[in-house]
């Protein structure tokens, strides 16, 4: 797709129209090479049997926005993997045509997709032996969207079951808006637990 000029998307600013576009490129050549079945609005994730979500977002913003679910995703991660396409979009005046140069392609294990620093503040808790009532702070700094019985109730679950370090910087708001920046970085140094650069 990278040495291909692509009329439709000359003059094209709106990174969903430029990711959907993407998204049904990559869908019909998977189509065309194996069998498979494709997501739905309704399932919510572009593969369902695989358990993961494509991403197309710009390098100039890296970022997307998903479905929220509960609080507790920015702390175990969103509940699939991720597959992240990282382009570059450069319109040719002469061609009038758009060119997109894709620099990476990142996966992203489910269990690396919370928060960066709210699994990184809760790790350092536990590591410095803080007790639930620590965590039930945290999380109220943290505005994580709990009432008291959903913090209690997360902080128990947190004690018994710490969250593994995730990559994402996830922001609240009617969805989550997850910024990419970070895996960016970490999938350019190339190995990192859970997480891997498919161009690199």
């Amino acid at each position: 797709m990278s040495a291909t000029s692509i009329t439709n998307l000359y003059g094209i600013t709106d990174g969903k129209a430029v990711g959907t576009y993407v998204e049904q490129a990559f869908h019909r050549y998977l189509v065309a090479q194996y069998s498979y079945t494709p997501g739905s609005s309704a399932l919510g994730i572009d593969f369902p049997t695989l358990e993961v979500d494509l991403k197309v977002t710009s390098i100039r913003q890296p970022q997307s926005s998903c479905p929220f679910r509960d609080a507790s995703q920015k702390v175990y991660g969103l509940g699939y993997h991720l597959l992240v396409f990282v382009y570059e979009k450069n319109d040719d005046s002469v061609l009038r045509a758009a060119r997109l140069n894709f620099q990476h392609a990142i996966f992203v294990a489910r269990e690396r997709t919370g928060d960066y620093q709210t699994t990184y503040g809760l790790r350092e808790i536990l590591r410095r032996n803080g007790n639930q009532d620590d965590v039930v702070a945290f999380l109220e700094e943290r505005n994580l969207p709990l009432d008291e019985i959903g913090r209690e109730l997360l902080a128990e679950r947190i004690m018994a079951q710490p969250p593994a370090l995730g990559y994402l910087t996830i922001s609240n708001a009617l969805q989550w808006r997850l910024q990419y920046s970070r895996i960016i970085n970490l999938g350019t140094l190339g190995t990192t637990e859970g997480l891997e650069n498919l161009l690199v």
